[in-house]
């Protein structure tokens, strides 16, 4: 606990006093880069721990006074000096694994690019020799700037750095001029509350990619298990070289990663053209499953990237100046835009008891996020259990005020309305 709220140049000048820095055998540029890489990671695991953290404080006590105690020590990583804060922390804050052992990190003036003979654009890093460059040709016409992350990864070299989101070309796209609530899904990546879906080929690749897994794992498998148990030494070796890789395996899960991230950001991009404020759900809590799925069902919904659409709504929204709101997710999914009641859900269905409808469930939940924004009873932090209590006694209401349901005297406009959400499966 001693070393929290320790700095990288803490760390550094510590290491340059007691010679510690002697031992790595690199040159200084590289070694003080990485350990400022490192201290920003743990810096952000800490802050990101804190979130879940603050959860826990307003659900232990409501007493303002308290809260904002803990909330200060909290906030000047002073919380060693409480014992209830400490073993919050420990266990919030999951130690991540350090991924600088295939990176370095160069700074703008250590890096510089040139042309060859032949038109090719080649990066000139330092290397672990003093005043020998490293030359590694580029697949590319554009030369990198900035602070450069170089990652080894598969036999090859990645450039990562960063660029202005001004000069991007999406973000001279203008948003349009209307307040839209999404749902998140696993077959569509958005469904908006106009009963449009974007995004309709994620649940495919997802689905396809995770049978995919499943079968070359299994295979895997086996084969990690003939060379484990054999005693012919030379073929295990043979088995481990040529069947248990990691290179293709590797190139086949960025391809895919890169197939996602383009179906959903198209995604958000559709939804922010006609929208000035996109109202999603925040789906950082947590809520308990009401049933035991099947293991494939278990399997392909674990690959769900409900992080990468909210980092998508968060980026995109940014750039192109429309207006992000999270709202309270719970039970958005399961009660009926209509009269507030909790329906019965069927697959892509919602069956309403109380109103004797069936709708498009994922339409029907993006109505909700919709209503859900400024919603005076129901805020962000309002307790799940309590969203249900408000939701049961609305319902109730609206019970009282509606005659004995008869399909047989719809009104015209309310079936044509039933029809339309019905027609979106």
């Amino acid at each position: 606990m001693a070393g929290v709220g320790l700095r990288d140049r803490q760390v550094r000048d510590s290491w340059l006093a007691d010679g510690t820095h002697e031992r790595f055998g690199v040159l200084a540029n590289a070694w003080k880069e990485t350990l400022r890489d490192a201290m920003a990671d743990i810096a952000a695991c800490r802050e990101a721990a804190k979130v879940g953290v603050k959860r826990a404080i307003r659900r232990h006590t409501a007493d303002q006074s308290e809260q904002k105690r803990l909330y200060t020590l909290l906030k000047a990583d002073r919380w060693v000096e409480d014992r209830y804060l400490s073993r919050l922390m420990r266990t919030h804050w999951r130690r991540g694994k350090n991924r600088t052992h295939n990176q370095i990190v160069v700074r703008s003036d250590q890096h510089h690019t040139m042309i060859d003979s032949r038109g090719r654009l080649w990066l000139a890093v330092p290397g672990l020799v003093r005043r020998q460059l490293v030359k590694i040709p580029l697949n590319t016409t554009v030369a990198p700037t900035g602070t450069l992350r170089l990652i080894l990864r598969g036999g090859r070299v990645e450039i990562h750095y960063q660029i202005d989101a001004v000069d991007m070309k999406t973000s001279a796209r203008p948003c349009g001029a209307r307040v839209v609530g999404v749902d998140k899904g696993y077959t569509e990546a958005l469904t908006d509350s106009d009963g449009n879906h974007h995004g309709a080929r994620l649940g495919a690749l997802l689905t396809v990619e995770s049978d995919r897994l499943k079968e070359r794992n299994r295979r895997r498998a086996k084969l990690r298990s003939i060379a484990n148990n054999t005693t012919n030494r030379a073929k295990a070796d043979r088995i481990r070289r040529n069947n248990l890789g990691t290179v293709k395996r590797d190139r086949q899960a960025a391809r895919h990663q890169a197939q996602v991230r383009t179906e959903i950001f198209t995604a958000v991009h559709r939804v922010v053209d006609t929208a000035a404020t996109v109202v999603a759900e925040d789906l950082t809590t947590t809520f308990a499953g009401r049933g035991s799925r099947g293991r494939n069902v278990n399997r392909r919904l674990a690959g769900w990237t409900k992080g990468v659409t909210a980092e998508a709504l968060k980026n995109v929204s940014e750039r192109r100046g429309s207006a992000l709101v999270h709202v309270n997710a719970a039970y958005t999914s399961q009660a009926c835009h209509r009269c507030g009641s909790l329906g019965r859900r069927s697959g892509d269905r919602l069956h309403c008891t109380q109103c004797g409808v069936v709708w498009q469930a994922d339409v029907n939940a993006a109505i909700n996020v919709l209503h859900r924004h400024r919603d005076p009873d129901i805020t962000l932090h309002t307790p799940h259990r309590r969203v249900k209590q408000i939701m049961q006694e609305r319902a109730d209401r609206h019970r009282t005020r509606l005659p004995v349901p008869d399909s047989s005297r719809r009104p015209a406009a309310e079936s044509e309305t039933s029809t339309m959400l019905n027609s979106e499966q």
